[in-house]
């Protein structure tokens, strides 16, 4: 397929109305052999400050001295403005497939993306969620439950979650560790929750209260 300047301009207003003003899309025309000036369309030059005359940037310049078929598009970086934006940036080269022998790059293709309120966004973000380290305690959110049964159920899963493996394949030690934890978490202050306990481990009662008093001794 020929890509011609009307088409790919084409593109480039649809892209920049698909994703709104802080998407700036760019042509270089190389074919023209005009390097200072090889900026032949953009749309929402704000974000880099450029407009339609302006030079090649870094990238354009790079590919200039490389074999063509060694260049292949560069999607998803970061770059970085003169006043200090980020941008998400994707390139992609437009060959010359008049023939096969013939594949000069003829029109370079960039989007940048300006994420820099994202990245702010972000980092407001992971501020409020972020939350201190406790040793000791499983690292998965608390599951807000409804009532002491479901409690119950969820601390079992927690001690289950600790040992990494179900509890029909734990050894003495790691079900003495899930037990330590029950115990330490206030699960047996819950009415006829040993019977459960032992049941769900394969335990009998006198085992899982050895195991709670492992420590004592």
């Amino acid at each position: 397929m020929t890509y011609t300047l009307e088409i790919l301009t084409q593109l480039a207003g649809g892209l920049a109305k698909q994703f709104g003003s802080d998407c700036e899309v760019v042509i270089h025309d190389l074919a023209k052999h005009d390097l200072e000036h090889s900026i032949v369309y953009i749309v929402n030059g704000h974000i880099s400050n450029r407009k339609v005359g302006d030079g090649p940037s870094k990238v354009v310049l790079e590919i200039l001295h490389k074999n063509p078929d060694k260049v292949h598009d560069h999607c998803s970086y970061l770059t970085r403005t003169s006043d200090g934006r980020i941008l998400k940036s994707s390139t992609m080269y437009i060959r010359n497939e008049k023939s096969e022998k013939d594949r000069k790059i003829q029109y370079i293709f960039s989007i940048n993306y300006d994420i820099t309120a994202l990245i702010t966004m972000e980092q407001a973000v992971k501020n409020i969620i972020a939350t201190e380290p406790q040793a000791g305690r499983h690292h998965a959110p608390d599951p807000i439950v409804h009532n002491v049964n479901d409690l119950l159920d969820a601390l079992i899963q927690q001690s289950v979650d600790l040992a990494g493996k179900p509890a029909a394949l734990m050894n003495k030690d790691e079900k003495v560790a899930a037990i330590q934890f029950l115990n330490d978490a206030g699960a047996f202050l819950i009415t006829k929750s040993g019977d459960k306990i032992s049941k769900y481990f394969g335990i009998s009662k006198f085992t899982l209260y050895s195991y709670i008093d492992v420590n004592k001794k």
